[in-house]
């Protein structure tokens, strides 16, 4: 095939099937590697939708650890820069330059998402840097468009899906999976929130549950070939409820379900469909 030739999902798209070739097998084993978690997510849906979640998993990879791969702010600046460049190169057509994770998301992203996910990559940008977010705006950008656009581009490349509901699912997720991260992220100088005293701690776990209810009350709005990617946030409400519960939960890293717990509600999900 060649670099230039895109194929639209026959799940999001209905015209063709995209193929499940050596360039999405390399997706999919980065993904093991690098997110077992969305690995997992991913090995749980339909054989057609993991050809379209696997290389978008993979950007997801790609871009979060670009930041954290080299001490050189200017060099990271330039990796985070390759990615907006390639979603553009996707966004406008007809060429796209030829890599094992651009080609395949080629053929998933519609021209809409792959320049929505443009703020997706700007917003890591925060990464790169030890300064702190600069208010609770900042904050919720940063979530609202790594965490949120991700669900929202997994969803919408999969089928039709309301994208609200799809941003307040995601942001609910990317709050559980910045609590989780939270211990790494201080090891790494970083200050990963605005208020992380107790009760602060609680408040954002609360406004997470929140809009994860706002988003399964409108669960309608997001079609059966789109629910597979809701499928990634299936620890989110335990960990969520984990936190009110208990703040200091954060801190100590003890946010990790046990291996029993964490299949069986993956599998739960998975075959209700009740994300």
């Amino acid at each position: 095939m060649e670099a230039g030739a895109r194929l639209q999902p026959a799940i999001g798209g209905g015209r063709v099937s995209v193929p499940f070739d050596d360039d999405v097998k390399a997706c999919a084993a980065l993904v093991h590697r690098a997110d077992p978690d969305r690995f997992m997510a991913a090995m749980a849906a339909p054989v057609q939708a993991r050809a379209v979640l696997f290389p978008i998993y993979a950007m997801n990879v790609e871009v979060a650890r670009a930041p954290w791969v080299t001490q050189e702010p200017m060099i990271a600046e330039m990796r985070l820069q390759w990615w907006r460049d390639a979603l553009q190169e996707i966004a406008e057509g007809p060429t796209v330059r030829r890599h094992e994770v651009v080609t395949p998301l080629s053929r998933v992203l519609s021209p809409h998402l792959a320049a929505m996910l443009d703020e997706f990559v700007a917003v890591r940008r925060w990464d790169i840097y030890r300064d702190p977010f600069e208010d609770e705006e900042h904050f919720e950008a940063y979530l609202t468009h790594s965490a949120g656009s991700l669900m929202v581009a997994s969803a919408q490349a999969l089928g039709a899906a309301d994208e609200m509901v799809l941003r307040d699912f995601g942001y609910a997720v990317g709050v559980a999976n910045w609590f989780r991260a939270i211990p790494e992220l201080e090891a790494r100088g970083r200050i990963p929130l605005l208020d992380g005293t107790p009760d602060g701690v609680r408040q954002l776990a609360k406004r997470a549950l929140d809009r994860m209810a706002a988003a399964r009350a409108r669960r309608a709005e997001v079609s059966d070939r789109a629910r597979p990617a809701l499928v990634a946030g299936w620890q989110a409400e335990w960990v969520l409820r984990r936190v009110v519960a208990d703040p200091t939960a954060v801190s100590q890293g003890a946010l990790k379900q046990s291996e029993f717990r964490r299949r069986a509600s993956l599998i739960w999900t998975a075959t209700t469909g009740r994300w």
